[in-house]
């Protein structure tokens, strides 16, 4: 099982922020998503499920996401997402911002990718630790690129 949590301070509003997490913003985060559906939204958002395909070389994988925690306060923002990959993965991700003052954000990253069968646990240590940090920092600096490009809207 991969994990990782990690932090970074964005010099920019919480909204402005927030914002990229918006249905019709998830393709600026997460530009191999090729389509983000909704199946079924629930009042309070927690349970909810979206159709998401995400394009990696010339593959797109299909799988529904469900959202399994959501908050959001005027300090506080918090979406936590799961969803099956492959048949192969268990991946869980979840988002945290937090207001430090009324121009900066501080961002909290952090999940796990879990196998869930013999070739999904056989992948993920092909993959290793350096892979996952990789696109670990690699989406947090997009969110920060992001942040900066809204916050000057």
């Amino acid at each position: 099982m991969l994990t990782w949590n990690e932090e970074k301070t964005i010099p920019v509003n919480i909204e402005k922020v927030w914002e990229l997490f918006a249905d019709e913003n998830i393709r600026r985060i997460m530009p191999n998503v090729v389509e983000h559906t909704p199946i079924e939204k629930k009042e309070g958002v927690v349970g909810s499920t979206y159709k998401q395909s995400y394009k990696e070389g010339r593959r797109i994988e299909t799988y529904i996401v469900e959202t399994l925690a959501y908050e959001n306060t005027e300090d506080k923002k918090h979406l936590r997402i799961g969803f099956n990959l492959a048949k192969a993965f268990e991946i869980q991700i979840a988002f945290t911002l937090s207001k430090i003052d009324e121009s900066t954000t501080r961002f909290q990253y952090e999940g796990y990718n879990k196998g869930i069968n013999f070739l999904g646990k056989v992948m993920l240590k092909i993959a290793g630790n350096k892979n996952n940090n990789k696109v670990v920092q690699d989406f947090m600096d997009t969110i920060e690129k992001e942040s900066l490009a809204n916050a000057a809207v």
